[in-house]
């Protein structure tokens, strides 16, 4: 599965959607670039990104509109919170390399559809995040059209071949 909960470096239960994005043409019925063959040196670097842009868009979009009722950044944060009931706006941020100032334009939007909620921390200066019961129900559709995205676009991969994608996107991570 390419959705899997993991400890960030802030000790934070985050769930990291691994690569989907790379590779996954095939799934999509996209012309296949073939991930095994590195760029020769006298090739430009940037021609395997420009292979592999396609595909990573078109992953993305279907991604996008699995998820549907907010937008897959907003999907992430929602499943952040239910992963990490409690924690604080700052942490969050941090987390998923976002600005405290934008971090908080998107909690207010998550607050005013009543999905999220600001309860008062231990120290009264800072505020935990929690879902409310719409936020909850939420999370849990997210997880189900994530699952069924992440088949759909496998479909076609057999288990060497997810492997072996998913070694080859870790690599390219690095």
């Amino acid at each position: 599965r390419f959705l899997h909960p993991a400890p960030d470096s802030l000790g934070m239960q985050v769930l990291h959607f691994q690569a989907v994005r790379r590779g996954m043409q095939e799934a999509l019925g996209i012309k296949a670039v073939v991930l095994e063959v590195l760029p020769q040196p006298e090739q430009e670097p940037l021609d395997l990104v420009r292979g592999v842009e396609p595909p990573q868009q078109a992953v993305f979009r279907d991604f996008a509109a699995s998820v549907g009722e907010v937008s897959p950044g907003r999907a992430g944060i929602v499943l952040l919170i239910e992963a990490n009931p409690g924690v604080t706006q700052g942490r969050l941020a941090e987390a998923v390399r976002l600005d405290r100032s934008t971090m908080v334009g998107v909690i207010d939007a998550l607050e005013e559809r009543a999905l999220v909620e600001r309860r008062r921390g231990r120290d009264r200066r800072t505020n935990g995040l929690w879902l409310t019961r719409a936020g909850r129900m939420l999370a849990v559709r997210l997880r189900q059209r994530i699952e069924r995205h992440e088949r759909r676009v496998a479909a076609r991969l057999s288990e060497a071949e997810r492997a072996q994608l998913l070694a080859l996107l870790a690599k390219l991570a690095q």
